[in-house]
């Protein structure tokens, strides 16, 4: 098939970069922008059967078409951390344009009132892409049902857990439950594991866990009170689309 000069263009243009995920899978990773927004898409593709699923797709479709071309993987579903708009502005539009489906955990929809034809709530069992098992991990606090999703050797994280921070939460309760979440995922998580978090403030995705255990201040509180009181303390911005530490 010959591409069009616009096609050629964009994928030479494209930013761009891949890592291993498991033995048998790997991250792409899609830096989109739009005004004053920037937000990480993550394509994760399994080598063996070249399915694919796409975590947080927003902004730039251009760009997910050049990546799904030139990797020709199949994409098999879209994975929604959360519902706040920068983070599902194309999922309807790939599941619509790809035919398949979109995951969202029950907690969010029913937070959100998040619709789509292709949408299916989950709950948190694993299931399969291919060869990769998809471990969802519910972890309110930015939101109500956001939900970060591990896959072999990689934890996508959307505004629970940047390198440098934690997502904005709106009140006492869900810092609360912030805090519990950042506990359980300390409990859970291997700390070679990579985080791909939904936003970066300066250090690129696909960091250590290890790395961010020792350096990302909400990482370090012992008790959710104090947690609570420097999360909410003042000078945040209160904001779906401000997650800045």
């Amino acid at each position: 098939m010959v591409k069009s000069m616009k096609f050629e263009a964009l994928e030479k243009d494209i930013n761009y970069v891949s890592t291993e995920c498991s033995g048998a899978s790997k991250v792409i990773v899609l830096r989109m922008t739009f005004a004053f927004m920037v937000n990480y898409t993550y394509l994760v593709v399994d080598s063996i059967t070249n399915r694919s699923v796409i975590v947080d797709p927003a902004w730039d479709m251009e760009k997910i078409d050049v990546v799904l071309a030139s990797t020709q993987t199949k994409l098999s579903g879209v994975l929604l951390t959360h519902a706040h708009p920068d983070h599902i502005h194309l999922a309807e539009p790939l599941a619509e344009k790809y035919g398949c489906p979109i995951w969202m955990s029950h907690e969010e929809i029913a937070d959100s009132q998040f619709k789509g034809e292709r949408l299916i709530g989950i709950n948190m069992i694993p299931w399969e892409v291919g060869q990769m098992l998809i471990q969802p991990i519910l972890t309110p606090g930015h939101t109500h049902g956001s939900t970060c999703y591990l896959i072999g050797n990689s934890l996508f994280t959307g505004d629970t857990l940047f390198a440098e921070g934690c997502g904005i939460c709106p009140d006492v309760q869900a810092a609360r439950a912030m805090f519990a979440s950042l506990r359980l995922l300390k409990n859970m998580i291997n700390p070679e594991t990579d985080i791909f978090p939904g936003h970066s403030y300066g250090i690129p995705p696909g960091q250590k866990f290890s790395q961010l255990l020792k350096d990302n201040m909400y990482l370090q509180f012992r008790n959710e009170n104090d947690f609570a009181v420097f999360r909410l303390r003042r000078g945040q911005k209160h904001s779906a689309f401000t997650n800045f530490f």
